[in-house]
C-alpha cells in the first residue's frame, strides 16, 4: 500500500514538472490572476480578512462561526459573495459596546 502511494506520489510530482527547456514566464502585470495575486489579490484577500472579523464578532453559535470561516478560507471569492448574500447579517449582528 505504501509503495502504491509513494509511486502515485512521485508521478504527480514528474507530471507537474515543466515540459521543455524553454524558461518559465512570468506575469509582469501586476493587476494578473497568477500564483502573486497582484492587486486583485490583495483586495479580496483584506476583505476575506473583514469577513473573518465580522463573523468572530458575530452573536451566532461556534459552529456556524467555524463552517463560515471555512468555507470563506476554502473558497476565498465564492465565500465572499456567498457570506453578503446568504449570511444573514442584521439577524446577527454583534452586541459589543465600546469601551468608556
Amino acid at each position: 500500500m505504501l509503495l502504491v502511494l509513494l509511486t502515485a506520489l512521485f508521478a504527480s510530482l514528474a507530471m507537474g514538472a515543466p515540459v521543455g527547456d524553454e524558461i518559465v514566464k512570468i506575469q509582469e502585470n501586476a493587476w494578473g490572476y497568477g500564483a502573486g495575486g497582484g492587486i486583485v489579490g490583495l483586495i479580496i484577500f483584506i476583505l476575506d480578512v473583514l469577513v473573518f472579523i465580522e463573523v468572530f464578532k458575530s452573536s451566532r453559535p461556534a459552529s456556524h462561526k467555524i463552517l463560515w470561516s471555512l468555507f470563506v478560507f476554502f473558497f476565498p471569492i465564492i465565500g465572499l459573495i456567498g457570506y453578503y448574500l446568504f449570511s444573514n447579517r442584521e439577524q446577527h449582528a454583534s452586541n459589543y459596546e465600546a469601551l468608556p
